[in-house]
């Protein structure tokens, strides 16, 4: 592969140290990646300081074309950026290509929303103003499940507003993101927005650095609160998007025949790395056995292989590190279930596990209680839908839900009642840049997309005049 460098000041320049980039189809070694150093941090952090006065006082319009400007370039590289893409995470590669174009996509929507005055009352005795003002250096934390689309959900509406950023992908998959910030490095001006890597070492550096004023974070709980916590010593603004162990509930209504695919595709999209994916699936005890039968069929069907193998639908666990975990729930689903489809690792390199449907499992298994973020779906059984929406709120968990059935006004009755940011009816993981994406409990803070995720990057101003 080609050389990757870091984007600091407007340059491209090296880490201070190198580190290894693992295909996971392989575990073959794809390139040494830049790794940057503490210094070269600050660097990039005193570099988006700087940068910062003059671009928060250039027009809007003028940020909305830049931002445009990045977008075409994506899709003139969607080829590149999805290729490499695949080869660092490991997914299809219509799967990353959709990523990139996706990516693209949230560029463009961004670039469409306005920060307009807004008048709150204009009468004989006052008039009062509203403004939307930029925070200044944005800290941006990437995970690596989908590096190129949750960049776009962060880096395009901070630049809206007028910020700068300094953006730290996963170690594990910081090619395809360094690679678009080489293709866009000429369109901004020098240090509004930078890129490093690291070695999972230098995250508490930059929440803990003085200069940043807002931490925009995507991942684990666990690492989510010790973001909160090293922020809160200078009142860092925060957004964190974290885990989910999403209840999917099928009504005694629904046809298995008919939701089937949906409930597969929710579960297994990714190979189950996707923080909103159904992690459990609740069934009606009188379709139990048919919506089970079902998915085996689906789950046994699936092609698993290489991302850039032509016909692949699931590709392997991004890293080494989820790769064990998930073969932990494996030893867990079979102790306190009975997997009914895939349940081993498959004997080749690379961390492929087939696709895991486990029945006859009930809550007080790790698979169950916790977040698998892996190609594993325990499908449990209810009698009562009152019983059903109790077990599936009794988690810390509320990113997502869901509710299968035949009988909308059913389904939405129960979906009001259940304890999620988002809950779909008879579809899982529709996302778009204009719906708003924010979890409840412990799967984060703060909101997403949309125009109330363009606000998150905004400092409220009133100006309060006496007349």
């Amino acid at each position: 592969m080609e050389n990757f460098n870091f984007l600091i000041n407007g340059r491209l320049v090296a880490g201070a140290k190198t580190m290894p980039v693992v295909n996971p189809a392989t575990e073959e070694v794809l390139v040494q990646c830049p790794r940057a150093s503490e210094e070269q941090l600050n660097e990039a952090v005193a570099a988006a300081k700087a940068a910062f006065p003059a671009w928060a006082a250039t027009p809007i319009e003028e940020r909305r074309k830049l931002i445009v400007r990045m977008a075409e370039t994506i899709e003139k590289n969607c080829a590149d950026l999805a290729r490499i893409l695949t080869q660092e995470q490991g997914k299809p590669l219509a799967d990353a290509t959709a990523e990139t174009m996706g990516m693209a996509g949230f560029f463009r929507y961004f670039a469409s929303l306005d920060l307009p005055l807004r008048v709150i009352e204009d009468s004989k005795g006052r008039k009062v103003e509203a403004y939307r003002r930029p925070l200044g250096v944005i800290g941006a934390i990437i995970p690596w499940n989908f590096p190129l689309m949750i960049l776009s959900f962060k880096l395009p509406p901070a630049l809206l507003a007028g910020n700068t950023l300094v953006v730290k992908p996963a170690p594990t998959t910081p090619l395809a993101s360094l690679k678009f910030a080489e293709l866009v490095a000429d369109i901004l001006p020098k240090g509004v927005l930078n890129f490093i890597a690291d070695a999972n070492d230098l995250g508490d550096a930059l929440t803990h650095h003085p200069d940043v004023r807002k931490i925009s974070f995507t991942g684990s709980t666990a690492t989510g609160k010790k973001v909160m916590a090293s922020a809160a010593e200078t009142l860092k603004r925060i957004t964190l998007e974290l885990g989910g162990n999403d209840a999917g509930v099928v009504l005694d209504d629904a046809k298995p025949k008919a939701v089937a695919k949906g409930i597969f595709e929710g579960a297994f999209q990714n190979s189950g790395q996707v923080c909103l994916a159904i992690k459990r699936l609740y069934v009606h005890e009188s379709i139990y056995d048919e919506m089970c039968h079902e998915l085996v069929q689906l789950a046994e069907a699936a092609v698993v292989d290489d991302g850039l193998k032509q016909g692949t639908q699931l590709g392997p666990l991004q890293n080494k590190m989820q790769y064990e975990k998930v073969k932990g729930f494996l030893d867990d689903a079979r102790k306190n279930g009975k997997v009914v489809a895939g349940g081993e690792v498959m004997d080749r390199p690379g961390y492929f596990i087939r696709p895991t449907i486990v029945r006859d499992i009930s809550e007080g298994s790790r698979l169950v209680d916790e977040e698998q973020f892996g190609p594993v779906l325990p499908v449990l059984k209810y009698s009562d839908t009152d019983e059903a929406i109790k077990r599936a709120n009794n988690t810390t968990y509320g990113l997502g839900a869901s509710v299968w059935s035949s009988n909308l006004e059913r389904a939405h009755d129960v979906a009001s009642r259940l304890e999620a940011g988002t809950v779909w009816i008879n579809k899982h993981l529709d996302m778009a840049p204009h719906i708003p994406f924010g979890g409840a409990k412990n799967s984060g803070l703060g909101t997403e997309f949309a125009e109330e995720g363009l606000n998150e990057f905004t400092q409220l101003q009133v100006i309060n005049m006496a007349r």
